[in-house]
């Protein structure tokens, strides 16, 4: 079963992000599209950048592939798809994203969609979504770096053959393409997989990260985990060390055309 679910952007004040004034020329021109395999992988990997470009006065638009029931190791706590749909509301709300689409809420294709055929993802990317790149015409396109994880890989090569280099006149054109990473990606065996080239400054954005993550309750980890908030707010750190700021979130860029 396909459910294709848009949440509809409603503003609010949230958080310390909404008071924060960034002056940046080049963010506030983006239109900045974020493709995350399931509800979480966002905040993960782009929060920061998220309030960031929100702050200078961009556009953020968020495209989830899948939520479904999920049952974890830790004791057999078992989350419903539902929970996780509406952590995915809040979080919309709280970073004040101007359009998301969540495409399939079927838990048997939950982490498992890697089954579908290739052109059916990218023609969600391309076309069907309703914020897809026809759609919306994103100037910066933010796609999950591969991992062990099937659906992360599934989503990266649909991502990737969508914004393959094409006429301008005949697509929307993204000049800005990043992959972003997750905690999890120390363990692959393609190492090095992840190689950062581009950093975003999110030290003023740390604070609203690590309170959109707290959003994705269902979600956390103990201290220990990859995925901890603990861990991510750590590696931001460190992340932040590699380019000289207090925090940063790490990419790798494929295109970046001025």
């Amino acid at each position: 079963m396909r459910n294709q679910l848009q949440l509809k952007k409603r503003r609010v004040i949230l958080g310390a992000m909404h008071k924060k004034k960034e002056r940046n020329p080049f963010l506030e021109k983006q239109r900045l599209l974020v493709i995350a395999p399931h509800p979480d992988d966002e905040v993960l990997g782009v929060g920061g950048t998220i309030a960031k470009v929100k702050a200078a006065g961009g556009k953020v638009f968020l495209l989830v592939f899948s939520a479904g029931d999920l049952k974890f190791y830790d004791g057999g706590r078992a989350v419903p798809k539902e929970t996780r749909k509406k952590e995915l509301a809040k979080i919309v709300r709280f970073l004040d994203i101007d359009g998301c689409d969540l495409i399939y809420d079927d838990t048997d294709l939950h982490l498992r969609l890697d089954r579908l055929p290739r052109r059916d993802l990218i023609a969600q990317i391309e076309r069907e979504s309703a914020v897809s790149i026809d759609k919306i015409k994103p100037t910066a396109i933010a796609i999950p770096a591969p991992s062990y994880n099937q659906d992360h890989t599934a989503v990266f090569e649909a991502a990737f053959t969508a914004v393959r280099p094409h006429v301008r006149r005949f697509k929307p054109f993204q000049d800005l393409v990043l992959v972003y990473e997750n905690p999890t990606l120390s363990w692959n065996v393609r190492k090095p997989i992840f190689r950062p080239n581009f950093y975003v400054d999110i030290s003023r954005y740390l604070d609203t990260k690590k309170k959109a993550l707290a959003l994705h309750g269902s979600q956390k980890r103990e201290k220990t985990h990859q995925c901890s908030l603990e861990n991510v707010i750590d590696l931001a750190r460190v992340r932040g060390k590699e380019a000289s700021v207090e925090a940063a979130e790490a990419f790798m860029c494929y295109r970046f055309v001025t």
